[in-house]
């Protein structure tokens, strides 16, 4: 049987065939199909992160559900807290529905990165390092990290006290490396309650947070005994972090966040969980 070449581009790419006659008819079917599947996965993957969340009506924002006051679930059950109002109003604004995907802080940012949810909200600091990989919203909170020990501790009253103690952080987040920089050691935790659970019974000389979720803690736990010995002045950024080529998405939720702003909907959020001489 005489063998005819066939030649076909893909992306570039020549392929070269030689085929017989008899079934040339059958390749060039599974051949034009092939290249139609292929163009419509490349096009599926092609689709933007803002455009899948209008075309599926739902907006994926990953957080922990654990850190009062920005994302935790009050005595009903439900999730609430300021980072959450927050990414709703986004939603509202984007005319779409938020979805909470929940989980330990360690696992936020890797769920971002696997697809499993479109951004995340929970106190996260724009940081150098976080640049290099990911984009921000416009901020939506500023505020100061604070150094926290139990209440009779007089030996750490600066941060550079750490060196050669041991805080107490999820190992991933900014706080703990702002402890390695002065010389602590590393206590790991699951999330805020445990560093101070930590702190409060002597199992770790210190801890640093938000000074936004300590005041909260303790308006609700005035007898824990644990206090700040120092603060950072350089307030802390936080916003939504985004994938680094989600530049779409970003767009619509910083119109979303300049919004919310605008109208008193950010000074109403803030007024429920926050005293409103704090500056924001």
């Amino acid at each position: 049987m005489i063998g005819t070449k066939k030649t076909v581009m893909y992306h570039g790419l020549k392929i070269t065939l030689t085929i017989k006659e008899g079934k040339m008819k059958t390749l060039h079917k599974i051949l034009l199909a092939g290249i139609i599947q292929l163009c419509f996965t490349h096009l599926t993957y092609a689709e933007s992160t803002l455009n899948k969340i209008q075309s599926s009506g739902v907006f994926k924002i990953g957080t922990e559900g654990a850190y009062a006051p920005f994302s935790y679930h009050d005595t009903s059950g439900k999730l609430t807290g300021f980072d959450v109002e927050i990414g709703r109003e986004i939603a509202r604004r984007m005319k779409v529905e938020p979805e909470f995907i929940e989980g330990k802080w360690d696992g936020l940012i890797a769920g971002l990165d696997a697809g499993r949810s479109d951004a995340v909200m929970n106190q996260i600091a724009i940081t150098p390092e976080r640049q290099k990989k990911y984009i921000f919203s416009l901020p939506y909170v500023i505020s100061e990290a604070v150094l926290i020990t139990k209440t009779d501790n007089n030996t750490i009253k600066t941060f550079n006290d750490l060196k050669g103690r041991t805080s107490a952080h999820t190992l991933t987040n900014n706080f703990a490396q702002i402890a390695r920089q002065h010389g602590a050691e590393i206590i790991g935790t699951n999330g805020f309650n445990q560093e101070i659970e930590l702190v409060s019974t002597g199992r770790a000389d210190a801890t640093i947070n938000d000074k936004l979720s300590y005041l909260d803690y303790k308006k609700h736990r005035p007898e824990a005994p644990v206090k700040i010995v120092a603060a950072d002045t350089n307030a802390a950024q936080t916003a939504v972090l985004l994938r680094k080529n989600d530049t779409e998405l970003k767009a619509a939720v910083d119109k979303a966040i300049t919004e919310i702003n605008a109208d008193g909907t950010y000074q109403r959020i803030w007024d429920k969980y926050f005293m409103s001489s704090l500056i924001h």
